[in-house]
């Protein structure tokens, strides 16, 4: 046991240094290849922080060789949208709350386009809501549904790099880490540390994914539910920290750029490949963390809708989470 517990908490230690080393590596190749401060940090920077949950769905629907494995990345592909809806957003709230005062933010507010967040809410909400919806049923073409959400995130991409929004001035990049010396490091030591990352974060991610399936064995667990509890809080630490962060230096607005984006591609990408190798129907836990979810991004939506999104009202999607975490510990004791 002690030496799963070492492994899984070493391998996910390493997606999530190994996505710092991506993103910061990828918010550089945007700026080399001179694409817009949107696309750089809602599409880019989102995917990279968003990898790592989307790498355990690839390599357990992909490699994995029986139901239990592939069950982690159903699991992975609905835990992700639920850690971010409800404790990412609560940080970010947590963490206004905390600074209100250094930053001369004593209302609280969160400083965002909230015309531009709330779309983005409608848009997921929209797409989950066709994700429940499919694992609830059974039909043999279920697997051409993966294609849709594929064009789902799609369009959303191409909506973001066609965007006219960028990012404030003082949102300035960090020294690329391979070359922290030089100001405007080369496209070629961008591109290599990015690659360089998604290795790590490939290779880092077979493992996660195998401890996952050991844990679930030792605490007699279907392993998706342990995929629901453990490992979307590990792998959604890039966004939760970067969420942090920001906050703390003023830039709310990439903080929740940089979640929202991620929210869209677990609503996507996890879900296609998932769909595309499994049957794709869900359990009661699953549903209610699904339904958790949804109530969580309906709330946000209404929030932004408003423009009444502050630093208190986005501490409550966090109890949501806690809602889900008491109804598997009723589940498995009952």
């Amino acid at each position: 046991m002690l030496l799963i517990l070492i492994l899984f908490f070493a391998s996910a230690g390493a997606i999530y240094l190994a996505c710092e080393y991506f993103v910061n590596g990828v918010e550089w190749l945007g700026r080399r290849l001179k694409l817009g401060a949107t696309a750089t940090g809602t599409v880019l920077a989102a995917f990279g922080t968003a990898l790592p949950e989307s790498a355990v769905t690839f390599v357990a629907v992909v490699f994995g060789k029986t139901p239990a494995v592939r069950d982690i990345g159903v699991g992975a592909a609905m835990g992700g949208p639920l850690v971010l809806a409800t404790i990412a957003y609560a940080v970010v709230g947590v963490a206004l709350w905390l600074h209100r005062r250094r930053l001369q933010r004593t209302d609280g507010l969160v400083r965002v386009d909230h015309r531009r967040l709330a779309r983005d809410q409608g848009w997921f909400l929209a797409i989950f809501a066709l994700k429940v919806g499919l694992g609830l049923v059974a039909f043999a073409f279920k697997p051409a549904f993966g294609g849709v959400f594929l064009l789902a995130y799609a369009l959303y991409v191409w909506r973001e790099v066609r965007s006219g929004d960028t990012a404030p001035v003082e949102e300035e990049l960090e020294p690329l880490k391979l070359r922290p010396g030089q100001a405007e490091p080369s496209l070629a030591w961008a591109l290599l540390q990015t690659v360089a990352a998604l290795v790590v974060i490939a290779a880092a991610s077979r493992v996660f994914v195998g401890q996952l399936e050991a844990i679930g064995v030792l605490l007699a667990w279907p392993p998706h539910l342990v995929a629901l509890v453990l490992s979307p809080v590990a792998t959604e630490l890039p966004e939760t920290l970067n969420a942090l962060i920001w906050v703390r230096q003023g830039k709310e607005r990439l903080a929740l750029a940089n979640i929202s984006g991620a929210m869209m591609i677990q609503a996507t990408i996890p879900s296609a490949l998932a769909i595309f190798a499994t049957p794709w129907l869900f359990d009661t836990p699953l549903i209610v963390s699904g339904a958790l979810t949804a109530t969580a991004i309906a709330y946000l939506w209404w929030l932004f809708r408003r423009g009444r999104a502050d630093a208190r009202r986005l501490l409550p999607v966090g109890l949501l989470y806690g809602v889900f975490a008491a109804y598997v510990i009723w589940h498995f004791t009952r």
